[in-house]
């Protein structure tokens, strides 16, 4: 069952925190907050979409945990790594393209894209907490692909963090650990936990959500992730070069030397 009412009541509190959010980028100047607020934009969307719900399903209550740890911790490692922090290159480019009153655009350029991205992208979330139906084979792979994404993440974030506070690796490029296998682990982590999301909701019977997770790798790949992070790395560090010549872009693989 899915009630499109409970999805578009959703998008409201999203907006709310979105203009939260903006406000307090206006006193730092620096809108790389909305990192982290992003995984707590479907915290927020799951945990409305779930006590809306007048009976919480086995499945309601799995996603909703589920999408909890995500969350939480992409958003503490998020907030701890950029705390104190200049704003990241990213946004600094975007800041630059659209001055002047970047400070005002940002609200929409910035704040409620994401938000309504956010939302678009929750539709598997919301689909699954709306659930009546039982839990069967697709949940269980879905769960297995949550673990492997989350595997990914944490490792991925744990090794970078470690590597990068060593100071003789400043300027370095780490390629052991899961980066010997692919070059974005994270984000490879990030698509296979939203590829589990669309299993859940496809095992509560609707397939067509996978649109979701198709959507959120486009991003990844191809739109905010892998593409935009690689723009000019090779030119600020040469190993780079060498690095993307021998290990996978995204699906992790043996590297070729």
């Amino acid at each position: 069952m899915f009630i499109l009412e409970h999805y578009l009541l959703t998008l409201l509190p999203l907006l709310l925190l979105a203009v939260l959010g903006w406000a307090v980028s206006l006193r730092t100047n620096n809108v790389t907050m909305v990192d982290t607020m992003w995984a707590m934009f479907f915290l927020v969307a799951t945990g409305l979409s779930f006590f809306l719900f007048a009976v919480p399903s086995l499945r309601a209550c799995l996603i909703f945990l589920l999408v909890i740890i995500w969350s939480c911790r992409l958003s503490f490692y998020l907030h701890i790594r950029n705390h104190n922090k200049p704003e990241d290159l990213r946004y600094q480019a975007i800041r630059q393209r659209n001055e002047p009153n970047f400070r005002i655009k940002s609200i929409y350029l910035v704040f409620v894209l994401q938000a309504v991205l956010a939302w678009f992208i929750s539709l598997p979330l919301s689909v699954a907490t709306q659930s009546e139906n039982p839990l069967n084979n697709l949940d269980f792979i879905g769960i297995a692909l949550w673990i492997l994404g989350m595997s990914f993440q944490v490792i991925g974030d744990a090794q970078l963090a470690s590597f990068k506070s060593k100071p003789d690796n400043k300027g370095k490029v780490l390629a052991s650990g899961v980066w010997r296998y692919t070059r974005h682990p994270n984000y490879f982590g990030e698509s296979c936990i939203w590829f589990a999301y669309g299993l859940i909701a496809a095992g509560a019977g609707v397939w067509w959500t996978m649109i979701s997770p198709i959507f959120m790798t486009y991003l990844l790949v191809k739109v905010t992730g892998a593409s935009l992070l690689e723009a000019d790395i090779a030119d600020r560090r040469p190993d780079y070069k060498k690095y993307i010549q021998n290990t996978s872009r995204f699906i992790p693989w043996f590297p070729k030397n």
